[in-house]
């Protein structure tokens, strides 16, 4: 499902993303994406080659934890192509479902992921 104000939905989630320690924004693949330390740990994904999801592409520990979050909340959590086989997940930012301090909590585990030890300790 596609956000209505893409715009609005992205400006909330960049300043949760740029509130992290050491993080900045770049253009990634023509969609805006944030790096910890210069490694990505969310994406920001709108209508990606027309799939109709507006979603938060986050690092998950791999499959197992893919397949866990899938199976418990599908409104929610999207399989993604490209990323999906390399451990993200999208957290679809459209879902009525959507509460946005979990999805700040998804952030920090996958800011935690992307950190250097000495950062993901914090």
């Amino acid at each position: 499902m596609l956000c209505p104000d893409p715009d609005a939905v992205l400006g909330r989630l960049r300043a949760s993303c740029l509130a992290l320690p050491e993080t900045d924004e770049v253009v990634s693949h023509g969609s805006p994406a944030f790096r910890v330390a210069g490694k990505m740990f969310c994406y920001f994904w709108h209508d990606h080659h027309g799939d109709g999801l507006t979603a938060a592409c986050v690092k998950t520990s791999g499959r197992d934890e893919q397949d866990l979050l899938l199976e418990a909340d599908p409104g929610l959590y999207a399989w993604l192509p490209y990323l999906g086989p390399s451990g993200w997940i999208g957290v679809r930012l459209a879902s009525p479902e959507l509460e946005w301090e979990h999805l700040e909590a998804r952030l920090l585990s996958s800011w935690r992921l992307a950190a250097p030890e000495r950062l993901a300790a914090i």
